[in-house]
């Protein structure tokens, strides 16, 4: 046991269990979120994270984001009753 080495072991885990390595820590963060600063806050800034990401995918690909802004305020308003639309 003395040759162990935790960045070796860390390593191996990342190169042959990438998606569950990557599952684990991600649940273990939003666990101790959620057990930290609530529920709501927790999801809100999952949130937050999420429409970042969008952007910024968007920004990548050289997307135009007004026209993604349109795309996206139409389809939430297919769901606005007609009583509440301008």
């Amino acid at each position: 046991m003395e040759n162990f080495s935790w960045k070796k072991c860390i390593e191996s885990l990342w190169e042959n269990h990438r998606g569950k390595s990557l599952g684990v820590v991600l649940g273990l963060v939003i666990s101790l979120s959620i057990l930290l600063f609530g529920f709501f806050k927790t999801i809100f800034v999952l949130l937050c994270v999420g429409v970042g990401l969008f952007i910024g995918n968007k920004i990548d690909r050289d997307d135009d984001l007004l026209e993604t802004a349109e795309n996206v305020l139409d389809y939430i308003q297919k769901f606005i009753p007609p009583i509440f639309r301008r």
